[in-house]
């Protein structure tokens, strides 16, 4: 496969500052209005996700934002650039990027009603920080090694706001996704967005297995720029006007899939939690059996399985499956990574002279005829000369006596 170099791209923009004000309602937490419309704070009533961490590979996670303060328990970095607890925002893009989607996924608030509170309030955060332009180690496998760490660092969830803008994946990410996944954690990533050059699903989200997650604005329906297609899509969540914490405390409006995807993360996090029998497939399947369908029969290119539903995938009774609907990367790649290595070069027989044993005088025969190679050979003809000797006298002497008979029985005719 080709091993494509360029970094890997973030997929949210950043709109105007908000300022809370000291009114009876919060003017941040007001702004969240997917809390209440996708049955994320009915799903509270069962459990806000305690014990569960959601890994955040992005531009790292600044911690001491107050929304942060406690939620963030680990981390590190693999950019070279940032602190090793992974909390230092890294990037000359956006390094705010990875606070925002922590905030989406597992915020805490200010206080009651107020401020950013998460889909998962009481889950914890993994901050792992990555470079997206490249250095001495490649973007491609940065990713790899912080799939792998998060998973050795027992997150339930990974979140990649993040996308490569190909179809395609390094071969790297096979073995690390693999890992992921044989380990049951669950990875969520963008769909990406067109407002930003992302027309269709980009790597991670075209991997099997990955819940894929697309955007729509605030009436529920597909939002063009804050969202892209693709058939690897597993659910639609919102994606225009989120409000998020920045690092330093300060609260933006920002639009994209890159805050869709935590907002799912987090309830894949609540669904981990209420149900932790479960199996990542079967977590990923309570997800997309809930989602409201938007109408298409089955999963479609624009919603996936549909809007998200944060209350029926914790409390809906679903029936088990055996296998992950969103796909089996084990499978793919014993299929196309097998079809894509160099096959073995097949030995073909090439017929060459017979080596003539010392005294024979014969000649080597230059190229032979079609119909030459039904003539016998003088090899043939030494190898089974004697043999075809006594036959043929013995046939001489079978026609000899033929003939003697039927003169015989002619004669004996004419006499009569």
């Amino acid at each position: 496969m080709k091993r494509w170099t360029a970094g890997l791209v973030l997929m949210a923009s950043l709109a105007s500052v908000l300022v809370a004000t000291p009114a009876h309602a919060d003017a941040v937490r007001d702004q969240e209005y997917w809390l209440q419309e996708y049955g994320i704070e009915a799903a509270w009533k069962t459990t806000k996700g305690a014990g569960v961490t959601i890994a955040v590979i992005d531009t790292g996670v600044d911690g001491t934002v107050k929304e942060l303060v406690g939620a963030v328990t680990g981390g590190t970095d693999f950019s070279g650039q940032g602190s090793s607890n992974g909390q230092t925002p890294v990037g000359d893009d956006n390094p705010a990027h990875g606070t925002l989607v922590a905030s989406l996924a597992a915020g805490r608030g200010t206080g009651t009603g107020a401020g950013v509170i998460g889909a998962a309030p009481a889950a914890n955060i993994l901050a792992i920080s990555i470079g997206f332009t490249g250095g001495p180690i490649s973007s491609d496998d940065q990713i790899a090694q912080a799939v792998r760490y998060a998973v050795d660092q027992g997150a339930d969830v990974i979140n990649l706001s993040l996308t490569r803008e190909t179809l395609d994946w390094p071969v790297s990410w096979d073995s690390a996704f693999l890992y992921a996944m044989d380990n049951d954690v669950v990875v969520v990533a963008a769909a990406g967005n067109r407002g930003s050059g992302t027309t269709s699903v980009g790597a991670p989200a075209t991997m099997p297995g990955v819940l894929t997650v697309a955007g729509v604005d605030v009436n529920g329906v597909a939002s063009f720029n804050a969202s892209t297609q693709g058939i690897t899509i597993g659910v639609a969540a919102p994606s225009e006007d989120l409000v998020g914490v920045a690092p330093g405390g300060s609260h933006v409006l920002w639009n994209g899939t890159s805050g869709a995807t935590p907002i799912v993360a987090g309830i894949v996090a609540l669904v981990r939690a209420a149900h932790p029998e479960l199996d990542a497939a079967n977590v990923i399947n309570r997800i997309v059996a809930t989602a409201h369908d938007t109408g298409a029969p089955g999963a479609d290119a624009i919603y996936g399985f549909g809007l998200i539903d944060a209350e029926d995938a914790v409390n809906a009774n679903v029936p088990l499956v055996e296998e992950n609907p969103m796909g089996s990367l084990a499978e793919w790649i014993t299929i196309y990574r097998r079809a894509e290595s160099t096959p073995a070069p097949v030995p073909t027989f090439s017929p060459s002279p017979e080596p003539v044993p010392e005294g024979d005088n014969s000649t080597i025969a230059g190229p032979i005829s079609p119909l030459g190679t039904l003539l016998p050979t003088v090899s043939m003809l030494r190898n089974v000369g004697v043999p075809l000797a006594i036959y043929g006298i013995f046939l001489l002497i079978l026609a000899g006596s033929g003939v003697l008979a039927w003169r015989r029985f002619r004669s004996m005719r004419e006499r009569e």
